[in-house]
């Protein structure tokens, strides 16, 4: 194995043993090989580049290059395409380590020397990012190789294997040439997406979210702060905007919406889908720090008349996220709450048991002008899981989860 460092300014010889330069950068063509060395950047003693392909190069070690052409077969121009190149693209770049969950420098990139059908190829391994790599690049030019080589192996070394290396490109037209994909990323838990985020610029954000469907993007963007969740809507497409705020609950839509100025909030209600502007619309039209404007429009709300068995059937239905449904609430034909039943409580009894006979006490509720702060203090003083808020009829209008109460919480202290 060699190490990029290593190569970086190895003298380069021709055939004939004449000088060309050193070694300053590696191209990568993903579109052929994204594992294998394409183009060796070789400065010349008169600062012109030139470029040796991997056909080209017939020998590596630590110590020399040699190609197995003369200088005349070699291209002074550049006649590649879009190339990743380790030194500019890669070294000292963030990447994302998608194993670890979070982001991390890149010190070094570790290479293997392969001869290939009479000349030598360099592979690519992984990135170093652990403290071995960091101390071989202060080491640089200080010691010899061989000498760095011995001090860093008494150091741990951390790398991530090229192919699982998530390099974040804000470009989106070179992202797509060089084919980098959050492909693994996406895999993530969407609090753990949101993390990475936060130590990103906004750039580097928004090659993120650009990359990531609408889904995935509205679920990592909701775990972070409302202002910068505005902040990052802003610096993207309206059209990705409005789809990624469409896929979020319509409270925490209504919260970014807010926070955004009145014409970018306009435009993208305009780009939303009709349904879920008209949901977001309502709540934006409730007072700040009431339980009209903290509720959600997302719950399970049945007929007086129904039984276990149909609440299954209505919960394959819902759009909502099934995770947040702590009660089914029991309206009428006029959607008047009359009653709420445990979720616990429907799992436990038999298919046909009417949900009003689950129904025992008196249910709970605020009305949509309830000042926030009662609201916090109705959960605190029966410890529940959501709250349904109702208008000056008795109608079902929302519900306010234990998860919107915390939140309120925390951005108060």
């Amino acid at each position: 194995m060699i190490y990029f460092t290593e190569i970086q300014n190895l003298p380069t010889y021709d055939v004939m043993g004449s000088y060309l330069g050193r070694v300053t950068d590696l191209g990568i063509d993903p579109t052929q090989n994204a594992l294998r060395v394409a183009v060796y950047f070789v400065e010349g003693p008169h600062k012109e580049l030139i470029y040796v392909t991997r056909e080209q190069m017939q020998s590596i070690t630590v110590r020399s290059a040699q190609t197995s052409v003369t200088r005349a077969g070699i291209p002074s121009s550049k006649p590649f395409g879009d190339l990743l190149r380790v030194r500019k693209d890669v070294l000292d770049q963030q990447v994302i380590d998608v194993d670890h969950r979070k982001v991390v420098r890149v010190n070094d990139v570790d290479l293997e020397i392969q001869p290939t059908g009479g000349h030598t190829e360099l592979r690519v391994l992984a990135v170093n990012v652990g403290l071995a790599s960091a101390v071989r690049r202060l080491l640089q030019g200080l010691t010899a190789k061989h000498t760095s080589r011995r001090i860093c192996s008494f150091i741990p070394s951390k790398t991530i294997r090229w192919e699982f290396v998530n390099l974040i490109e804000p470009d989106a037209s070179r992202r797509l040439k060089l084919r980098i994909s959050y492909e693994r990323l996406a895999r993530l838990h969407p609090a753990d997406i949101a993390d990475i985020l936060e130590v990103l610029s906004r750039d580097e954000q928004r090659s993120v979210i650009e990359s990531l469907d609408h889904e995935t993007a509205a679920q990592a963007i909701s775990e972070i702060p409302t202002e910068k969740q505005a902040q990052l809507l802003q610096s993207i497409p309206v059209e990705k905007a409005a789809d990624i705020v469409d896929e979020m609950a319509p409270d925490e839509a209504a919260d970014v919406l807010q926070e955004l100025p009145p014409e970018t909030s306009a435009k993208l209600l305009a780009d939303m889908e009709t349904a879920g502007a008209q949901e977001v619309k309502e709540l934006l039209g409730f007072e700040e720090d009431t339980a009209g404007a903290l509720m959600t429009t997302e719950y399970l709300a049945l007929d007086r008349t129904a039984t276990v068995e149909s609440v299954v059937e209505a919960m394959k239905e819902f759009e909502g996220s099934v995770e947040s449904i702590h009660s089914v609430y029991l309206i009428d034909d006029q959607e008047t709450l009359l009653g709420a039943v445990p979720l616990a409580r429907i799992l436990l009894a038999p298919a046909r048991t009417s949900l009003q006979e689950l129904s025992r006490e008196e249910v709970l509720s605020v009305r949509t002008e309830t000042d926030a702060k009662v609201v916090i203090d109705q959960f605190r003083k029966y410890n529940l899981l959501s709250l349904p808020v109702v208008d000056d009829k008795q109608h079902l209008q929302g519900v306010v989860t234990a998860d919107d109460v915390l939140d309120l919480v925390v951005n108060r202290r």
